[in-house]
């Protein structure tokens, strides 16, 4: 009896957290392209925010972004920053802001929207009419935006 009310528990929990889930196009973005509060309401799992950080399959962020702290990840980008102390330069919510919609941030950047679903221009539409369709899953999920941001703000010069 005492494993199903744990069991049942775990369920309610993990229930709030998805129920607590903004949409991407729910977002509300500071002046300057901040995410105050938590995509989730869950705190972000550094060491998952480590693994969609260096994936290639996931955020793959180490393609644009070099870090000394992942000596083991091979071919580390130059294309953006080098984010070996961004959690000294940075806050939660300047990174949030940034990983779920950078041109929010910087409107002239090539990083993709990592958290964003729809208004996006697609050549398809103006060459063959056949782009993909008017609505996309984000990259990352909600709670990966939150994962990478605890991974990013450990990223310290000490």
């Amino acid at each position: 009896m005492r494993l199903k009310a744990i069991t049942a528990a775990a369920i309610l929990v993990a229930g709030a957290a998805v129920a607590d889930t903004v949409a991407p196009g729910d977002v509300q973005y500071g002046e300057y392209g901040e995410v105050a509060a938590s995509l989730t309401g869950v705190d972000g799992d550094v060491d998952n925010g480590r693994v969609v950080f260096s994936s290639k399959s996931k955020g793959n962020c180490v393609a644009c972004h070099a870090v000394a702290q992942l000596p083991d990840v091979p071919f580390q980008g130059e294309v953006g920053p080098e984010l070996t102390w961004t959690g000294e330069a940075r806050s939660a919510e300047e990174l949030r802001g940034i990983l779920a919609n950078a041109k929010m941030t910087f409107p002239e950047t090539v990083m993709p929207a990592f958290y964003k679903t729809s208004g996006f221009t697609r050549p398809g539409d103006g060459y063959t009419g056949k782009a993909a369709p008017a609505d996309l899953a984000p990259i990352l999920s909600a709670q990966e935006i939150e994962d990478v941001v605890a991974f990013l703000l450990t990223l310290k010069d000490s």
